[in-house]
């Protein structure tokens, strides 16, 4: 079996068990055990929670003690375990401490699994740049299979998709103990102060203004990932209050309608390369918070009738919303680092986007949509105004990252994504 094709598997297989009930947990909460919506919302905050300090926690680890791929292996295992406990609970705030459990053991194999696909990559002396990228897009088809396999089993309000997710995680757990080895590269480095002890040299990359300010807005975009996530699916669904869009077919299968939003991702993912080596990883960047304001300026103006086109719009660009950004913000973190932390540098660009980022996307425009755009009734929503209100927040971000982000594009930029040497060590930094 060639190597792309293990990775292949891999990749698959990582985002095929999310997208087996990341989606569907909600019919699953709300229409099988009926519990309260205030505290569903507290579900999706598990993810931000665990991703502010495993995926760093873990890198460290993988750079200083474990190989990468048997503790990528080790997680997905441990996170089985615990996805088939979830059909047993039946406290909703227990759910919460068994979900946020699961998500503590499944969030570092996101950076995990990009370390080991590099590091696999490298070895075999591969581009990773143009190799990655047709690896990386089967990630999100696993995604997709993995929703509509849920939807066609008849199992999205069933206990059982924690099940097929439980199967995933096993096969995925199982089989990472049969990749290239990833040996720690920073075993053999002398440890001369509590920081080397820890592994926490990747933290030192904050010193530098240029990586700092990366940092920064990889923490802006992911509140802006979680607005998404978090209010899409809502926001079609109050179309069935509106008599005239009650019948239209994104109100009858809103989930259809959002999983465009996946299948634009595959085909971004692809183009990612030639935008790479035509504009360089800054102008990439660029382009994504670009495609955030018109991800959320669609939304405010489509509707499921004769704007349906504007919604459908949404999701194709937020293709390249989602991957401009994580794809090369994860490259220039490879570029940008030394070997002996590599594991634990893209642990804690992990950490920004779906940990920080998440939490205070999450919590913060939840305040601020409560306070300006609900109204008196406390049930009705201004949609138009919320929509627009995340569209300024992407233009705002997107015109700073122009004049703070200081990152010259040059030929050889993306050329050294292929190579050990980075660009800035952390003693530099």
């Amino acid at each position: 079996m060639s190597t792309k094709l293990r990775l292949t598997i891999l990749s698959f297989l990582q985002f095929f068990i999310w997208g087996s009930w990341l989606i569907t947990i909600g019919a699953y909460w709300f229409q099988t055990k009926q519990w309260s919506g205030a505290q569903f919302g507290a579900i999706f905050s598990t993810m931000g929670i665990a991703s502010i300090f495993m995926p760093s926690l873990m890198g460290i680890v993988a750079d200083k003690w474990v190989n990468a791929e048997k503790l990528y292996g080790a997680l997905h295992i441990l996170g089985g375990i615990v996805l088939l406990t979830i059909p047993l609970v039946n406290d909703p705030s227990m759910f919460f401490w068994v979900i946020l459990l699961n998500m503590i053991f499944y969030m570092p194999t996101l950076a995990l699994s990009i370390a080991v696909s590099y590091s696999v990559l490298k070895r075999e002396g591969l581009d990773v740049v143009k190799d990655y990228p047709p690896i990386r897009v089967w990630g999100t088809i696993g995604f997709i299979v993995a929703m509509w396999t849920v939807s066609l089993l008849g199992i999205e309000k069933s206990a059982s998709q924690f099940y097929v997710a439980a199967g995933a995680a096993f096969l995925l757990g199982f089989y990472s103990f049969t990749l290239p080895k990833c040996p720690p590269t920073a075993r053999d480095t002398p440890s001369r102060s509590l920081v080397d002890v820890l592994g926490l040299k990747s933290f030192a990359l904050l010193r530098d203004t240029k990586m700092l300010t990366f940092f920064l807005f990889a923490l802006l975009l992911g509140a802006a990932l979680q607005l998404t996530n978090a209010y899409g699916d809502t926001f079609l669904h109050d179309f069935a209050n509106v008599p005239a869009y009650q019948d239209t077919l994104a109100v009858q299968y809103p989930a259809i309608i959002m999983s465009i939003s996946q299948i634009s991702e595959t085909l971004f993912i692809l183009a990612i390369p030639f935008f790479l080596r035509r504009f360089g990883i800054k102008q990439v960047m660029l382009f994504s918070m670009i495609a955030w304001v018109l991800r959320f300026g669609l939304f405010a103006y489509g509707n499921p009738g004769g704007g349906l086109w504007m919604i459908i719009l949404s999701c194709i660009v937020y293709g390249m919303a989602f991957d401009f950004f994580n794809i090369s913000g994860s490259l220039f973190v490879e570029t940008q680092t030394a070997p002996s932390i590599r594991a634990s540098a893209q642990g804690l660009f992990m950490m920004m986007t779906n940990g920080f980022g998440a939490v205070l996307g999450s919590s913060i425009s939840g305040l601020v949509i409560e306070r300006y755009f609900t109204a008196a009734d406390g049930v009705t929503k201004d949609w138009h105004g919320i929509w627009l209100a995340f569209a300024a927040y992407a233009l705002v971000i997107a015109v700073l990252f122009v004049i703070l982000f200081r990152h010259k594009h040059t030929p050889q930029e993306v050329a050294q994504a292929e190579h050990p040497e980075p660009l800035l060590s952390v003693e530099q930094a």
